[in-house]
């Protein structure tokens, strides 16, 4: 399987200019939690725990959670490689459709002011937004609802940021990025001590 280096490929290039997010296609996708904290669980030694994952505590948990049902909430998306690091996530979403017509979990409904990169911006349970759905609402959605879930574990109603307000993309334009993409996100466990979202890694 051939190397993927994020580096080379321009991970954290901004939003082609005049791309549709919404359109058919595969995404490579990282999220990255605010100050780069390590919320998540713990990689011993640089090495895969239990059988290539991260030890993950309760929130990493909520966080793979989430990820998980985004094709519950999302009828167009199906969900590749995935995983969740000590401060951040890496994951392929495919849109297998534009979303028109589509329906989000039974009984919500879409409030369009709602703003889903900021949990404390609305105080009630916000469903996944209907119509022609983009990339970027897709990730807002998850952001969100992890973020709130994550704040309302202590109870105390104090909103604390989890995620970095932007994300970072990559199109996957064949077969090969796939599968080079899809080894790098696997692997990434095993390469925690050089990773670049690593305050700790070698070498600093």
């Amino acid at each position: 399987m051939s190397s993927f280096d994020p580096q080379k490929h321009d991970r954290r290039s901004i939003r082609l200019k005049g791309y549709d997010y919404a359109q058919v296609g595969a995404y490579f996708v990282t999220m990255v939690t605010q100050g780069r904290a390590c919320l998540f669980g713990d990689v011993a030694n640089g090495e895969t725990p239990k059988g290539g994952a991260v030890a993950l505590n309760d929130l990493g948990k909520i966080v793979q959670k989430w990820w998980d049902d985004l094709p519950i909430h999302f009828p167009n998306v199906e969900t590749g490689a995935f995983v969740v690091m000590p401060n951040h996530v890496h994951g392929v979403i495919i849109i297998v459709h534009d979303g028109r017509g589509a329906v989000s979990a039974p009984g919500l409904m879409h409030d369009s002011a709602t703003n889903f990169d900021d949990p404390s911006k609305t105080g009630r349970e916000d469903p996944a937004p209907t119509g022609k759905l983009t990339l970027g609402q897709i990730v807002a959605y998850f952001k969100y609802q992890s973020a709130k879930e994550i704040n309302a574990l202590d109870g105390t109603g104090v909103i604390t940021n989890i995620w970095q307000r932007n994300y970072y993309e990559r199109i996957v334009r064949n077969e090969g990025e796939m599968e080079a993409i899809w080894g790098y996100i696997e692997g990434n466990p095993a390469n925690w001590e050089q990773d670049e979202e690593n305050l700790q890694r070698v070498g600093l």
